[in-house]
């Protein structure tokens, strides 16, 4: 796939990288934060309720200054997905980062597809040992876009305690309120059809999307974890709750190599937001 690079800027990352900003010691549970380029990140936790029983969340915050954007997981036209690193945490027995739904952005490449101003990253952090500590250990890179785009890494270390308590519970709640869910035969908006059109120079899949009826600010992201797949173009408006989307590859071989992998369609409007994993014959 043709992707812009981001613009490497080793000496500005360098001095940026790693450094912790001037403020208040981080609270339990919680890392201080640190400043990178036009931008700090830090790690919060808090307690969830999941089916009646407490679950230890971290989330991954994110703030960006005005006009700075970054990246959702399939960046577009342009950009890099955000990368999180775990490997060096202890007393866990599994981590799952989520995403809350995105946006579109222009920019010199065409779209790309991320975020302004602030993301929160929630993260259920499943421990070996439920009544010992988990010791989170993050090094998190992510791409910092405006006229330039720069890449940026940080570690970030937290505590998260087994007698945690609500900590950053509402703000990671939030971020959570905002990751799409599971698509059923009910769900409002869901995936239709998805067809493939192999003929001419440019071959597509054409995606049937379904909207609550009035729904606004449609529209459909994919991702596949092997391929970076193009940014879906509405092929026009929501019409009685129905919405058609292209997929158009640049060539022959691209189209090709989506067969019989896995594609998770990602359905968003104002009213609502559903994900839904189909193979592509």
């Amino acid at each position: 796939m043709r992707r812009a690079s981001l613009v490497v800027l080793g000496a500005a990352l360098l001095c940026c990288a790693g450094t912790v900003g001037a403020g208040h010691a981080a609270s339990a549970g919680q890392s201080p934060w640190s400043k990178q380029t036009n931008s700090k990140v830090r790690l919060v936790s808090g307690t969830l309720q999941e089916d009646g029983a407490p679950v230890r969340y971290a989330g991954v915050q994110l703030r960006m200054e005005g006009g700075w954007k970054t990246y959702w997981r399939n960046p577009g036209d342009s950009g890099v997905p955000p990368s999180f690193d775990w490997s060096g945490s202890k007393n866990v027995e599994s981590i799952d980062v989520l995403y809350p739904v995105p946006h579109r952005f222009a920019d010199a490449n065409g779209t790309a597809i991320g975020y302004d101003d602030q993301v929160v990253f929630p993260v259920k952090v499943t421990p070996e040992q439920p009544d010992k500590p988990v010791q989170l250990a993050l090094t998190f890179d992510y791409g910092l876009c405006k006229d330039l785009c720069i890449p940026n890494s940080v570690n970030l270390d937290a505590v998260l305690p087994a007698d945690l308590g609500k900590g950053d519970a509402r703000l990671i709640e939030q971020a959570r309120a905002r990751v799409p869910g599971s698509a059923d035969d009910e769900t409002l908006p869901r995936l239709g059809a998805v067809t493939a059109n192999q003929e001419g120079p440019e071959p597509s899949l054409e995606v049937e999307a379904l909207f609550a009826p009035g729904a606004t600010n449609t529209d459909l992201f994919v991702t596949s974890e092997e391929l970076l797949v193009p940014v879906p173009k509405a092929l026009g408006p929501l019409k009685d709750g129905r919405q058609r989307f292209s997929i158009v590859f640049p060539t022959v071989e691209e189209a090709d190599a989506i067969k019989g992998k896995p594609l998770s369609f990602t359905l968003v409007s104002d009213q609502g937001s559903s994900e839904t994993v189909r193979i592509q014959p």
